[in-house]
């Protein structure tokens, strides 16, 4: 995981979401210079605050010298630190702490792979509102070969991550509609979600959202729609994309082309469905 992504799980929910050991005053000040530090890129400082508190029994300061820990961030990459702070976090009830212990089992860093005590891990932070966790646990249900259960189950849980903004969930409901995994196929549906992700910058839902409107599936028919959102998701490196840019190409007059080529070079556009 990269560093935006990382001080994005630092700041997800910090606040309303800390555990209520955690909501003291001074501990929420201390907190807030800890991440300010890691936004600043400087995680000595940031451990040097989070490790008194996590020895305090401060759950979200645990996960963070885990993250760190696992990531290499401020320390040394040390695979048994990380899945001994993760530990303490996962069972302090820290819903952020159980998604990354879930990672650590799912990824078998430091530990031997499990995808069964990942998913119990993923479903407890998502019954608490990780909105990650919800995306993981959809995506392990629909794919159906690592943990059973119900695609139903699999589509709560890719709605619940939705709704609170994870683009990736918003793809995979748009596949669920689109090949009736769940419910019943619905084009127009599965554009819904995709146009959702798409404006977001999922390529992948870029690029079949390219295909609906060169295929006119649950949207109007639209080969400069389909050739600008084929393109963007190109450039996102979606495999995706590779079986419908060049039928939508040779679809298409050099105008069109042009007038596709301007828009997909534009910032990316509100939802339109």
């Amino acid at each position: 995981m990269g560093l935006r992504g990382f001080l994005a799980q630092l700041r997800q929910r910090r606040d309303v979401d800390a555990p209520v050991e955690a909501v003291g005053e001074a501990v929420a000040e201390r907190m807030a210079q800890a991440y300010e530090a890691a936004e600043a890129n400087d995680y000595e400082s940031a451990l040097a605050i989070w490790g008194p508190l996590a020895h305090q029994g401060i759950t979200r300061a645990q996960n963070n010298i885990g993250k760190c820990f696992s990531d290499g961030l401020g320390v040394d990459r040390d695979s048994a630190l990380a899945l001994r702070w993760l530990t303490l976090a996962a069972e302090g009830g820290d819903p952020v702490g159980q998604r990354n212990l879930a990672d650590v089992y799912f990824k078998g860093e430091g530990v031997q792979a499990n995808a069964v005590r990942a998913a119990e891990l993923y479903r407890t932070a998502a019954e608490a509102g990780d909105g990650p966790a919800q995306d993981m646990l959809s995506w392990m249900l629909v794919e159906g070969e690592m943990i059973p259960g119900a695609l139903s189950d699999a589509k709560h849980w890719a709605e619940a991550a939705a709704a609170q903004g994870i683009v990736p969930a918003m793809t995979r409901l748009g596949m669920m509609y689109h090949n009736a995994l769940g419910v019943e196929r619905d084009a127009a549906a599965a554009a819904r979600w995709w146009d959702k992700a798409a404006a977001l910058g999922d390529a992948d839902a870029q690029a079949m959202l390219g295909a609906a409107y060169q295929l006119g599936a649950g949207v109007p028919r639209d080969g400069v729609a389909a050739l600008m959102w084929l393109l963007r998701a190109q450039a996102g490196a979606s495999l995706l994309a590779e079986p419908f840019i060049h039928p939508t190409f040779a679809a298409l007059s050099v105008a069109e082309i042009e007038r596709a080529r301007k828009l997909a070079d534009l910032p990316l556009p509100e939802p339109a469905l």
